[in-house]
């Protein structure tokens, strides 16, 4: 699996990819996040769970699938991203979070550049998420539970430095052949099912720095722990 830094890649627009991000009550932040991720990309795609986050987006120029014009409820991030991509113009999709609070404009250009290069068909992003005085702190899940679990389940992917980070992009058909777990399972469930599906010879990881997020509490994170457990087993 080979892995780059995201300067290793110039920001340029690829009219054949489509970013995707799904949001939830996101109003507050997912119009940076499409303005973001517009330069680099022919269309964003924003699947929308609540109509102050539509408009939020469709007035940042995306276009918006909204949840409530769909036939059946959907289930948690996971099902938003699975239920976009019908949807998408593009033959490379990347996948952004909507609720940074400022997103770095070099995310999409970076993880799309191993496939531009041909050097790649998945790509997963990774980054420091510093806590408090700790610069190494955060994403206390992805320390604690996801990959330690890898390493004991699959070794082989025991060098994926961030198996939750929901920054991916992929080729499209790829993305046609894979499922898509619902929830908070999305991440490290793909992540599994992509290996099995390509080998790590066609995956890649991009260092995109550093990510200023807010964190969760305990309890959210014990339940998170939870999925990201019961994923792995069951595969």
């Amino acid at each position: 699996m080979r892995t780059y830094d995201h300067a290793d890649f110039r920001t340029e627009r690829t009219p054949s990819a489509s970013a995707v991000l799904p949001a939830r009550n996101c109003e507050e932040t997912v119009g940076r996040a499409v303005q973001a991720a517009a330069g680099a990309v022919g269309e964003v795609v924003v699947v929308a769970a609540d109509e102050p986050t539509a408009r939020a987006a469709e007035a940042a120029g995306a276009r918006v699938l909204r949840e409530a014009d769909m036939d059946q409820p959907v289930r948690g991030k996971g099902d938003a991203m699975r239920r976009a991509v019908p949807h998408l113009q593009g033959e490379l999709v990347v996948f952004l979070d909507a609720d940074l609070p400022d997103p770095p404009p070099h995310y999409a250009p970076a993880l799309l550049g191993p496939l531009l290069a041909g050097e790649a068909d998945f790509v997963k992003g990774f980054y420091r998420r510093p806590l408090g005085d700790d610069p190494e702190g955060g994403g206390r899940v992805n320390h604690l539970m996801a990959r330690p679990a890898l390493r004991v389940f699959f070794p082989e992917l025991s060098d994926v430095r961030q198996p939750l980070a929901g920054e991916v992009a992929a080729r499209r058909e790829l993305l046609e052949r894979v499922p898509f777990a619902d929830g908070y399972a999305v991440e490290i469930g793909m992540l599994i099912d992509v290996w099995r599906e390509i080998g790590l010879e066609r995956m890649a990881q991009v260092d995109l720095g550093v990510m200023d997020h807010a964190h969760q509490p305990l309890q959210a994170l014990t339940d998170m722990a939870e999925t990201v457990l019961r994923t792995v087993v069951a595969r």
